[in-house]
């Protein structure tokens, strides 16, 4: 991984039914960030946020995928900060923002391998599966469809929005801690080869055992992985301000465990952190925490 970290903000709250992720990146950085990364020995650069146009209209003109042009407008623009990134040697930490965000990051990560004519592999961590298109999803919110349209599922305004289609094949992707999915979800989870670890599994083999799986899946023949974690993957009682909460998650220390794998795998690409909601939160301790997931995945080390 490179000694610097190149961080972006991306405050869109248009993939989701709830205002307040997008001061998600705003959080982030009052829990002392910079300062925390910078304290393991690596350089920090905030680049600030990546702009996000808001549609004026009150109503979205596509009840199917609403918002959909602004927020792949945003995307497109994050997938170009994040390339830049790449190619000057740096490592990308992005953080918004609703999950829809990270058609963007992976768009970016995605096509500057594949001018090295490299894949990638993601491990996607989440309550849910983020696997809808417009004609499964049952709200039309485009924070439940960035998982399908990275593997090349959906709309072309989000599985084309990089070089390589789709931007990760299925077979090396995994998905990582779901207890809520749609029947439009389970079916396209069955149907195009994704492994998936549900919370039941990783009650069963525990999240040493998956994360060990798991890198093995997504650096089979790729230059590496992209780790896209939704706050809301962990409990609601460890992470009570996100998007969309959902009991039943993982605890704190078994997400650090994953931070810790990705981190020592040695072929982590990216990191993200999505789905903070201060407005929801307690004396921003969801944020805190994300800070030190971040740290995990950057390497930072018990003894």
């Amino acid at each position: 991984m490179s000694r610097r970290v190149g961080f972006l903000g991306v405050p869109m709250d248009l993939g989701g039914g709830l205002r307040g992720v997008d001061m998600g990146p705003s959080a982030i950085r009052i829990a002392g960030l910079g300062r925390r990364i910078q304290a393991l020995g690596l350089e920090f650069d905030d680049l600030g946020n990546v702009p996000v146009l808001r549609s004026d209209a009150k109503e979205p003109k596509n009840s199917s995928a609403k918002y959909l042009d602004s927020i792949s407008n945003c995307c497109r623009r994050l997938r170009g900060r994040v390339e830049r990134l790449l190619e000057e040697g740096a490592f990308p930490l992005v953080v918004g923002g609703d999950h829809s965000i990270a058609c963007g990051t992976v768009a970016g990560i995605s096509s500057f391998y594949h001018r090295k004519k490299k894949k990638i592999g993601l491990i996607w961590f989440d309550a849910h599966a983020d696997m809808n298109t417009p004609e499964s999803s049952p709200t039309g919110n485009v924070h439940g469809m960035p998982l399908a349209s990275v593997m090349g599922f959906g709309p072309d305004a989000l599985t084309k929005l990089g070089e390589r289609f789709p931007m990760v094949e299925p077979e090396k992707a995994v998905l990582i801690g779901i207890r809520d999915v749609d029947p439009g979800e389970r079916e396209l989870a069955k149907e195009c080869g994704i492994k998936v670890y549900s919370m039941r599994e990783l009650d069963i083999l525990g999240m040493d055992r998956v994360m060990k799986e798991a890198i093995g899946i997504v650096t089979h023949g790729t230059a590496g992985f992209h780790l896209s974690f939704d706050m809301d993957g962990l409990d609601p009682y460890e992470a009570p301000g996100v998007g969309t909460p959902v009991p039943g998650g993982v605890t704190q220390r078994e997400a650090h465990l994953m931070l810790e794998h990705a981190a020592e795998s040695g072929k982590l690409l990216g990191l993200e952190f999505t789905e903070i909601n201060p407005i929801l939160d307690e004396r921003n301790r969801t944020a805190e925490m994300a800070v030190t997931l971040v740290l995990s995945g950057l390497g930072k080390r018990i003894v």
